[in-house]
Protein backbone atom coordinates (compact mmCIF):
# COMPACT_ATOMS: atom_id res chain seq x y z
CA UNK A 1 0.00 0.00 0.00
CA UNK A 2 1.11 3.53 -0.83
CA UNK A 3 -0.05 6.08 0.88
CA UNK A 4 0.48 10.19 -0.31
CA UNK A 5 1.41 12.18 2.29
CA UNK A 6 -1.52 15.17 2.51
CA UNK A 7 -1.62 18.49 1.49
CA UNK A 8 0.00 17.62 -1.87
CA UNK A 9 -1.78 19.06 -4.82
CA UNK A 10 -2.36 16.20 -8.00
CA UNK A 11 -0.83 17.29 -11.09
CA UNK A 12 -2.68 15.58 -13.54
CA UNK A 13 -6.42 15.45 -12.55
CA UNK A 14 -6.48 11.57 -12.64
CA UNK A 15 -4.47 8.73 -10.25
CA UNK A 16 -3.34 9.00 -6.85
CA UNK A 17 -3.40 12.14 -5.38
CA UNK A 18 -4.04 14.46 -2.11
CA UNK A 19 -5.22 18.02 -1.27
CA UNK A 20 -6.48 19.93 1.89
CA UNK A 21 -10.40 18.49 2.91
CA UNK A 22 -11.73 21.78 1.49
CA UNK A 23 -10.33 21.11 -1.59
CA UNK A 24 -11.16 17.86 -2.26
CA UNK A 25 -15.70 18.92 -1.59
CA UNK A 26 -15.01 21.65 -4.33
CA UNK A 27 -13.46 18.84 -6.81
CA UNK A 28 -17.12 17.96 -8.53
CA UNK A 29 -16.15 19.71 -11.54
CA UNK A 30 -13.57 17.10 -11.40
CA UNK A 31 -15.68 13.97 -11.52
CA UNK A 32 -14.00 12.80 -8.07
CA UNK A 33 -15.50 11.77 -5.07
CA UNK A 34 -12.98 12.62 -1.77
CA UNK A 35 -12.33 9.80 1.03
CA UNK A 36 -12.14 12.36 3.89
CA UNK A 37 -9.05 12.12 6.40
CA UNK A 38 -8.98 13.93 9.86
CA UNK A 39 -6.49 16.24 8.14
CA UNK A 40 -6.72 15.44 3.90
CA UNK A 41 -9.23 14.13 1.43
CA UNK A 42 -7.79 11.21 -0.54
CA UNK A 43 -8.95 10.81 -3.92
CA UNK A 44 -9.18 8.70 -7.38
CA UNK A 45 -10.68 9.68 -10.78
CA UNK A 46 -14.17 8.00 -11.34
CA UNK A 47 -12.75 7.03 -14.24
CA UNK A 48 -10.94 4.17 -12.78
CA UNK A 49 -14.18 2.73 -11.26
CA UNK A 50 -12.81 -0.48 -9.61
CA UNK A 51 -10.45 1.47 -6.92
CA UNK A 52 -13.43 4.70 -6.05
CA UNK A 53 -14.32 4.67 -2.64
CA UNK A 54 -17.57 5.47 -1.24
CA UNK A 55 -17.40 9.02 0.23
CA UNK A 56 -17.40 10.29 3.44
CA UNK A 57 -16.04 7.63 5.21
CA UNK A 58 -13.60 8.71 7.35
CA UNK A 59 -10.45 7.18 7.34
CA UNK A 60 -7.75 7.25 10.76
CA UNK A 61 -4.15 8.71 9.05
CA UNK A 62 -1.94 7.51 11.77
CA UNK A 63 -3.93 3.90 11.19
CA UNK A 64 -2.83 4.33 7.13
CA UNK A 65 0.42 5.43 7.81
CA UNK A 66 1.53 2.94 10.25
CA UNK A 67 -0.20 0.10 7.70
CA UNK A 68 1.65 1.57 4.64
CA UNK A 69 4.49 -0.13 2.98
CA UNK A 70 5.93 3.24 1.26
CA UNK A 71 5.28 6.79 2.30
CA UNK A 72 5.70 9.67 -0.84
CA UNK A 73 7.74 12.41 0.51
CA UNK A 74 6.98 15.29 -1.90
CA UNK A 75 8.75 18.84 -0.92
CA UNK A 76 7.31 20.94 1.69
CA UNK A 77 7.24 24.66 1.69
CA UNK A 78 10.76 24.01 1.36
CA UNK A 79 12.71 21.13 0.25
CA UNK A 80 12.04 19.33 3.56
CA UNK A 81 9.03 17.91 4.64
CA UNK A 82 8.52 16.54 8.04
CA UNK A 83 6.58 13.98 6.61
CA UNK A 84 9.74 12.22 6.42
CA UNK A 85 10.02 11.63 10.18
CA UNK A 86 6.84 10.54 10.48
CA UNK A 87 7.50 7.64 7.78
CA UNK A 88 10.25 6.83 9.89
CA UNK A 89 8.42 6.58 13.02
CA UNK A 90 5.58 4.39 11.35
CA UNK A 91 8.38 1.84 9.80
CA UNK A 92 6.94 3.16 6.48
CA UNK A 93 9.65 3.31 3.89
CA UNK A 94 10.14 7.00 2.44
CA UNK A 95 10.04 7.39 -1.05
CA UNK A 96 11.94 11.47 -1.67
CA UNK A 97 9.87 13.49 -4.34
CA UNK A 98 12.51 16.21 -3.49
CA UNK A 99 15.39 17.14 -5.50
CA UNK A 100 18.33 18.81 -4.40
CA UNK A 101 17.16 18.10 -0.68
CA UNK A 102 19.99 17.10 1.47
CA UNK A 103 19.17 14.24 3.82
CA UNK A 104 19.45 14.63 7.43
CA UNK A 105 22.91 13.59 8.54
CA UNK A 106 23.82 11.92 5.76
CA UNK A 107 27.56 12.49 6.47
CA UNK A 108 27.01 9.30 8.55
CA UNK A 109 24.04 7.68 7.31
CA UNK A 110 23.77 5.46 4.46
CA UNK A 111 19.92 6.72 3.31
CA UNK A 112 19.74 4.28 0.60
CA UNK A 113 19.29 1.24 2.94
CA UNK A 114 16.34 2.98 4.87
CA UNK A 115 14.68 5.07 1.75
CA UNK A 116 14.03 4.95 -1.79
CA UNK A 117 14.98 8.22 -3.20
CA UNK A 118 12.65 9.47 -6.77
CA UNK A 119 12.77 11.88 -9.19
CA UNK A 120 10.27 14.68 -8.74
CA UNK A 121 10.29 14.96 -12.64
CA UNK A 122 9.92 11.57 -13.22
CA UNK A 123 6.97 10.96 -10.74
CA UNK A 124 4.65 9.02 -13.07
CA UNK A 125 7.65 6.46 -12.61
CA UNK A 126 7.58 5.92 -9.19
CA UNK A 127 4.88 3.18 -8.91
CA UNK A 128 6.99 0.78 -11.35
CA UNK A 129 9.58 1.64 -9.02
CA UNK A 130 8.70 0.69 -6.12
CA UNK A 131 6.38 -2.37 -7.53
CA UNK A 132 9.71 -3.59 -8.23
CA UNK A 133 11.57 -4.09 -5.20
CA UNK A 134 11.64 -7.38 -3.78
CA UNK A 135 10.09 -8.32 -0.70
CA UNK A 136 13.31 -8.98 1.19
CA UNK A 137 14.33 -6.14 0.73
CA UNK A 138 11.27 -4.12 1.90
CA UNK A 139 11.45 -5.71 4.97
CA UNK A 140 15.48 -4.45 5.24
CA UNK A 141 14.55 -1.07 4.37
CA UNK A 142 11.84 -0.88 7.07
CA UNK A 143 14.40 -2.41 9.83
CA UNK A 144 16.63 0.15 8.86
CA UNK A 145 13.73 2.90 9.36
CA UNK A 146 13.37 1.74 12.86
CA UNK A 147 16.98 1.57 13.52
CA UNK A 148 18.07 5.31 12.62
CA UNK A 149 14.41 6.64 14.02
CA UNK A 150 15.55 5.23 17.29
CA UNK A 151 19.15 6.06 17.31
CA UNK A 152 18.91 8.99 15.76
CA UNK A 153 15.38 10.51 15.37
CA UNK A 154 13.27 9.81 18.34
CA UNK A 155 13.57 12.95 20.27
CA UNK A 156 15.08 16.58 20.17
CA UNK A 157 17.95 15.07 22.61
CA UNK A 158 18.81 12.43 19.91
CA UNK A 159 18.91 15.03 17.41
CA UNK A 160 21.47 17.03 19.11
CA UNK A 161 23.60 14.26 20.48
CA UNK A 162 23.92 13.23 17.38
CA UNK A 163 24.42 16.32 15.38
CA UNK A 164 27.23 17.20 18.42
CA UNK A 165 29.35 13.14 17.87
CA UNK A 166 29.04 13.95 14.24
CA UNK A 167 31.38 17.50 14.83
CA UNK A 168 33.65 15.52 17.16
CA UNK A 169 33.93 12.75 14.77
CA UNK A 170 34.88 15.82 12.02
CA UNK A 171 37.46 17.24 14.31
CA UNK A 172 39.01 13.94 16.46
CA UNK A 173 39.12 11.80 12.90
CA UNK A 174 41.58 9.49 13.84
CA UNK A 175 39.27 8.39 16.25
CA UNK A 176 36.13 9.04 14.54
CA UNK A 177 33.25 6.25 14.00
CA UNK A 178 32.99 3.65 10.68
CA UNK A 179 30.40 3.69 8.64
CA UNK A 180 29.28 0.36 10.14
CA UNK A 181 29.08 1.98 13.47
CA UNK A 182 26.59 4.71 12.44
CA UNK A 183 24.19 2.35 10.33
CA UNK A 184 24.16 -1.01 12.08
CA UNK A 185 22.57 -1.81 14.99
CA UNK A 186 23.18 -0.13 17.88
CA UNK A 187 24.47 2.53 16.14
CA UNK A 188 26.58 5.47 16.75
CA UNK A 189 25.52 6.86 20.11
CA UNK A 190 26.23 3.64 21.46
CA UNK A 191 29.24 2.42 19.94
CA UNK A 192 32.10 5.16 21.15
CA UNK A 193 35.34 5.80 19.97
CA UNK A 194 36.92 6.87 23.26
CA UNK A 195 36.61 2.94 23.92
CA UNK A 196 37.66 2.17 20.59
CA UNK A 197 37.79 2.40 16.65
CA UNK A 198 38.29 -1.25 16.04
CA UNK A 199 35.34 -2.81 15.40
CA UNK A 200 36.12 -6.36 17.08
CA UNK A 201 36.60 -4.56 20.69
CA UNK A 202 32.46 -3.90 20.55
CA UNK A 203 30.23 -7.23 21.13
CA UNK A 204 27.82 -5.93 18.39
CA UNK A 205 29.90 -7.00 14.95
CA UNK A 206 31.43 -10.17 15.82
CA UNK A 207 29.24 -11.71 12.89
CA UNK A 208 29.35 -8.99 10.53
CA UNK A 209 33.62 -9.42 10.49
CA UNK A 210 33.04 -12.92 11.11
CA UNK A 211 35.38 -13.59 14.14
CA UNK A 212 34.72 -14.94 17.86
CA UNK A 213 35.10 -13.17 21.10
CA UNK A 214 38.46 -14.00 23.29
CA UNK A 215 37.47 -18.04 24.40
CA UNK A 216 38.15 -17.11 27.84
CA UNK A 217 36.46 -14.92 30.99
CA UNK A 218 37.24 -12.85 33.83
CA UNK A 219 35.05 -14.01 36.93
CA UNK A 220 34.31 -10.15 39.07
CA UNK A 221 33.08 -11.58 42.47
CA UNK A 222 32.06 -8.79 44.50
CA UNK A 223 32.93 -8.78 48.13
CA UNK A 224 31.11 -7.08 51.04
CA UNK A 225 31.41 -9.09 54.02
CA UNK A 226 34.78 -10.08 56.38
CA UNK A 227 36.83 -13.01 55.66
CA UNK A 228 36.77 -14.95 58.68
CA UNK A 229 36.31 -18.25 57.83
CA UNK A 230 37.81 -20.78 55.10
CA UNK A 231 34.11 -22.54 54.80
CA UNK A 232 31.90 -18.90 53.47
CA UNK A 233 30.36 -19.45 50.34
CA UNK A 234 32.46 -16.60 48.30
CA UNK A 235 35.51 -19.26 49.33
CA UNK A 236 33.73 -22.40 47.82
CA UNK A 237 32.26 -19.98 44.87
CA UNK A 238 36.12 -18.71 44.58
CA UNK A 239 37.29 -22.76 43.95
CA UNK A 240 34.60 -23.90 41.93
CA UNK A 241 34.89 -20.64 39.11
CA UNK A 242 38.58 -21.22 39.16
CA UNK A 243 38.36 -24.54 37.97
CA UNK A 244 36.51 -23.52 34.92
CA UNK A 245 38.51 -24.50 31.64
CA UNK A 246 37.22 -20.79 30.66
CA UNK A 247 38.42 -18.91 33.04
CA UNK A 248 41.50 -16.49 32.51
CA UNK A 249 41.48 -14.96 36.09
CA UNK A 250 39.44 -14.05 39.28
CA UNK A 251 39.24 -10.86 40.65
CA UNK A 252 38.18 -10.46 43.95
CA UNK A 253 36.50 -6.65 44.53
CA UNK A 254 36.52 -5.61 47.71
CA UNK A 255 34.05 -3.25 49.12
CA UNK A 256 34.24 -4.70 52.32
CA UNK A 257 34.53 -2.16 55.47
CA UNK A 258 37.54 -4.04 56.53
CA UNK A 259 40.94 -3.89 55.87
CA UNK A 260 42.00 -6.54 52.92
CA UNK A 261 42.53 -9.71 53.99
CA UNK A 262 46.29 -11.18 53.85
CA UNK A 263 47.62 -12.82 50.74
CA UNK A 264 47.26 -16.48 53.06
CA UNK A 265 43.41 -16.40 53.84
CA UNK A 266 43.10 -16.70 50.18
CA UNK A 267 42.39 -20.63 48.63
CA UNK A 268 45.15 -21.52 45.89
CA UNK A 269 43.49 -21.45 42.62
CA UNK A 270 44.97 -22.88 39.00
CA UNK A 271 44.39 -19.57 37.59
CA UNK A 272 45.52 -15.55 39.11
CA UNK A 273 43.46 -14.41 41.77
CA UNK A 274 43.33 -10.43 42.08
CA UNK A 275 41.93 -8.45 45.13
CA UNK A 276 41.91 -5.21 44.64
CA UNK A 277 39.53 -2.52 46.15
CA UNK A 278 36.36 -1.18 45.30
CA UNK A 279 36.58 2.88 44.49
CA UNK A 280 34.48 4.31 47.05
CA UNK A 281 33.01 0.50 48.08
CA UNK A 282 29.81 1.88 46.30
CA UNK A 283 27.89 -0.88 44.45
CA UNK A 284 28.32 0.97 41.04
CA UNK A 285 32.30 0.37 41.54
CA UNK A 286 31.54 -3.45 40.66
CA UNK A 287 31.08 -2.22 36.92
CA UNK A 288 33.92 0.22 36.65
CA UNK A 289 36.05 -0.67 33.29
CA UNK A 290 39.37 -2.06 35.15
CA UNK A 291 42.01 -2.81 33.08
CA UNK A 292 42.86 -5.47 35.13
CA UNK A 293 40.10 -7.52 33.02
CA UNK A 294 41.87 -8.65 29.47
CA UNK A 295 39.07 -10.67 28.45
CA UNK A 296 36.02 -10.12 26.36
CA UNK A 297 33.47 -11.81 28.92
CA UNK A 298 32.96 -10.76 32.25
CA UNK A 299 31.49 -13.10 34.40
CA UNK A 300 29.89 -11.32 37.42
CA UNK A 301 29.37 -13.04 40.51
CA UNK A 302 28.01 -11.73 44.25
CA UNK A 303 30.29 -13.78 46.96
CA UNK A 304 27.16 -15.26 48.04
CA UNK A 305 26.06 -17.06 44.55
CA UNK A 306 26.01 -20.88 45.13
CA UNK A 307 27.49 -21.81 41.39
CA UNK A 308 29.54 -25.28 39.97
CA UNK A 309 31.66 -25.89 37.42
CA UNK A 310 29.90 -27.54 35.23
CA UNK A 311 27.50 -24.69 35.39
CA UNK A 312 30.38 -22.29 34.98
CA UNK A 313 30.92 -23.67 32.00
CA UNK A 314 27.51 -24.15 30.29
CA UNK A 315 26.45 -20.40 31.02
CA UNK A 316 29.86 -19.16 29.20
CA UNK A 317 29.20 -21.52 26.15
CA UNK A 318 25.90 -19.71 25.75
CA UNK A 319 27.30 -16.19 26.01
CA UNK A 320 29.79 -17.04 23.37
CA UNK A 321 26.73 -17.63 20.86
CA UNK A 322 25.45 -14.69 22.17
CA UNK A 323 28.00 -11.99 22.99
CA UNK A 324 25.76 -8.95 22.77
CA UNK A 325 23.55 -9.82 25.49
CA UNK A 326 23.52 -10.38 29.34
CA UNK A 327 23.56 -14.62 29.70
CA UNK A 328 23.06 -16.10 33.32
CA UNK A 329 20.87 -17.71 36.13
CA UNK A 330 18.72 -15.83 38.44
CA UNK A 331 15.66 -14.36 36.68
CA UNK A 332 13.43 -11.56 37.47
CA UNK A 333 10.73 -10.05 35.47
CA UNK A 334 8.99 -5.83 35.32
CA UNK A 335 5.29 -5.69 34.58
CA UNK A 336 2.45 -2.48 34.29
CA UNK A 337 0.49 -2.07 37.56
CA UNK A 338 -2.28 -0.70 36.21
CA UNK A 339 -3.85 0.09 39.80
CA UNK A 340 -0.44 2.43 40.90
CA UNK A 341 -0.22 3.43 36.73
CA UNK A 342 3.49 2.52 37.80
CA UNK A 343 6.14 -0.22 36.87
CA UNK A 344 6.48 -3.36 39.04
CA UNK A 345 8.78 -5.63 39.79
CA UNK A 346 8.88 -9.39 40.78
CA UNK A 347 10.88 -12.02 41.55
CA UNK A 348 8.39 -15.37 41.36
CA UNK A 349 9.46 -18.27 39.30
CA UNK A 350 7.42 -18.42 36.55
CA UNK A 351 8.39 -19.12 32.18
CA UNK A 352 8.52 -15.50 31.66
CA UNK A 353 11.47 -13.10 32.81
CA UNK A 354 12.83 -10.13 31.58
CA UNK A 355 16.29 -9.43 33.68
CA UNK A 356 19.02 -11.56 34.46
CA UNK A 357 20.64 -10.48 37.74
CA UNK A 358 24.28 -9.71 37.84
CA UNK A 359 25.09 -11.67 40.79
CA UNK A 360 25.62 -14.82 38.16
CA UNK A 361 25.44 -13.43 34.94
CA UNK A 362 28.49 -13.25 31.85
CA UNK A 363 28.20 -10.04 29.61
CA UNK A 364 30.72 -8.25 27.20
CA UNK A 365 33.02 -6.08 29.37
CA UNK A 366 32.03 -2.90 26.98
CA UNK A 367 29.01 -2.93 29.00
CA UNK A 368 31.68 -1.95 32.32
CA UNK A 369 32.22 1.24 29.90
CA UNK A 370 29.20 1.80 28.67
CA UNK A 371 27.65 2.04 32.77
CA UNK A 372 30.41 4.17 33.58
CA UNK A 373 30.57 7.10 30.76
CA UNK A 374 27.47 6.78 28.96
CA UNK A 375 24.65 6.30 31.98
CA UNK A 376 23.96 9.88 34.30
CA UNK A 377 25.61 10.42 37.65
CA UNK A 378 22.32 10.40 39.03
CA UNK A 379 21.23 7.32 38.52
CA UNK A 380 24.33 5.51 39.56
CA UNK A 381 24.16 7.74 42.60
CA UNK A 382 21.35 6.67 43.63
CA UNK A 383 22.37 3.03 43.37
CA UNK A 384 24.97 4.12 45.71
CA UNK A 385 23.05 5.36 48.17
CA UNK A 386 20.43 2.37 48.54
CA UNK A 387 23.27 -0.21 47.94
CA UNK A 388 20.71 -1.38 45.47
CA UNK A 389 19.61 -2.21 41.91
CA UNK A 390 22.71 -1.77 40.25
CA UNK A 391 21.68 -5.57 38.71
CA UNK A 392 18.63 -3.44 37.23
CA UNK A 393 20.03 -0.57 35.94
CA UNK A 394 22.77 -2.62 33.98
CA UNK A 395 19.73 -4.79 32.27
CA UNK A 396 17.87 -1.65 31.64
CA UNK A 397 21.07 -0.83 29.58
CA UNK A 398 22.12 -3.75 27.74
CA UNK A 399 18.34 -3.93 26.51
CA UNK A 400 18.23 -0.30 25.78
CA UNK A 401 20.98 -0.87 23.81
CA UNK A 402 20.53 -4.25 22.24
CA UNK A 403 16.35 -4.16 21.92
CA UNK A 404 16.76 -7.36 23.28
CA UNK A 405 15.86 -9.80 26.17
CA UNK A 406 18.68 -11.17 28.08
CA UNK A 407 19.20 -14.85 28.39
CA UNK A 408 18.39 -17.59 30.83
CA UNK A 409 20.35 -20.82 31.08
CA UNK A 410 19.33 -23.56 33.33
CA UNK A 411 17.50 -23.13 35.91
CA UNK A 412 18.99 -25.26 38.67
CA UNK A 413 16.81 -27.73 40.82
CA UNK A 414 17.47 -25.73 44.13
CA UNK A 415 18.65 -22.42 44.09
CA UNK A 416 19.43 -20.30 47.28
CA UNK A 417 20.57 -17.27 48.03
CA UNK A 418 22.69 -17.70 51.13
CA UNK A 419 21.70 -14.89 53.96
CA UNK A 420 24.49 -13.50 55.72
CA UNK A 421 24.13 -11.41 59.04
CA UNK A 422 22.15 -8.56 59.65
CA UNK A 423 25.11 -6.77 60.79
CA UNK A 424 26.52 -7.05 57.04
CA UNK A 425 25.94 -4.86 53.94
CA UNK A 426 24.83 -8.05 52.55
CA UNK A 427 21.86 -8.16 54.48
CA UNK A 428 20.11 -6.23 51.66
CA UNK A 429 18.25 -9.47 51.34
CA UNK A 430 16.65 -9.72 53.88
CA UNK A 431 16.05 -5.82 54.51
CA UNK A 432 12.28 -5.32 54.29
CA UNK A 433 12.52 -2.27 52.29
CA UNK A 434 14.75 -3.90 49.79
CA UNK A 435 11.73 -4.78 47.33
CA UNK A 436 9.84 -1.27 47.59
CA UNK A 437 13.21 0.59 46.58
CA UNK A 438 13.42 -2.18 43.73
CA UNK A 439 10.18 -1.21 42.47
CA UNK A 440 11.21 2.26 42.74
CA UNK A 441 13.99 2.00 40.42
CA UNK A 442 12.28 0.49 38.10
CA UNK A 443 10.27 3.68 37.42
CA UNK A 444 13.19 5.93 37.95
CA UNK A 445 15.40 4.20 35.16
CA UNK A 446 12.31 4.33 32.72
CA UNK A 447 11.78 7.29 33.15
CA UNK A 448 15.17 8.62 32.52
CA UNK A 449 15.56 5.85 29.65
CA UNK A 450 12.01 7.88 28.26
CA UNK A 451 10.23 4.10 28.21
CA UNK A 452 10.68 0.73 29.20
CA UNK A 453 13.88 -0.84 27.66
CA UNK A 454 12.97 -4.20 29.22
CA UNK A 455 11.72 -7.03 26.83
CA UNK A 456 9.64 -10.39 27.98
CA UNK A 457 11.41 -13.58 26.82
CA UNK A 458 10.52 -17.60 27.21
CA UNK A 459 13.34 -18.93 25.96
CA UNK A 460 16.12 -20.77 28.35
CA UNK A 461 18.58 -23.00 27.43
CA UNK A 462 19.41 -26.41 28.37
CA UNK A 463 21.94 -28.56 27.64
CA UNK A 464 21.89 -31.31 25.26
CA UNK A 465 20.19 -34.48 27.23
CA UNK A 466 19.39 -32.55 30.19
CA UNK A 467 16.79 -34.02 31.51
CA UNK A 468 16.59 -37.23 29.13
CA UNK A 469 15.94 -40.26 30.60
CA UNK A 470 19.84 -41.54 29.23
CA UNK A 471 23.11 -42.73 30.79
CA UNK A 472 24.53 -39.68 32.61
CA UNK A 473 27.65 -40.71 31.01
CA UNK A 474 26.04 -39.63 27.78
CA UNK A 475 25.73 -35.98 28.96
CA UNK A 476 28.30 -33.25 28.37
CA UNK A 477 27.07 -31.29 31.59
CA UNK A 478 26.67 -34.10 34.07
CA UNK A 479 26.57 -32.40 37.48
CA UNK A 480 23.83 -29.61 36.33
CA UNK A 481 20.69 -32.16 36.90
CA UNK A 482 22.45 -33.69 40.29
CA UNK A 483 22.18 -30.31 41.96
Amino acid sequence: MVLLAPGVANPSGAGWGAVTEKEGLEMSAANCEPVLFPRAAIWRSQANAEVCVEANIWYDYREMLYNSTFCLVPRGRRLGSFRFLEALQAACVPVMLSNGWELPFSEIIDWNTAAVIGDERLLLQIPSTVRSIHQDKILSLRQQTQLLWEAYFNSVERIVLTTLEIIQDRVMRQSSRSNLMWNSQPGGLFALPQYSTYLGDFPFYYAKLGIKPYPKFTAVIHAVTPLVSQSQPIIKLLVAVAKSQYCAQVIVLWNCDKPLPAKHCWPATPVPLIVIEGENKVMSSRFLPYDTIPTDAVLSLDEDTVLSTTEVDFAFTVWQSFPDRLVGYPARSHFWDGNKERWGYTSKWTNDYSMVLTGAAIYHRYYHYLYTTYLPASLKNMVDQMSNCEDILMNFLVSAVTKLPPIKVTQKKQYKETMMGQTSRASRWADPDHFAQRQTCMNKFASWFGSMPLVHSQMRLDPVLFKDQVSILRKKYRDIERL
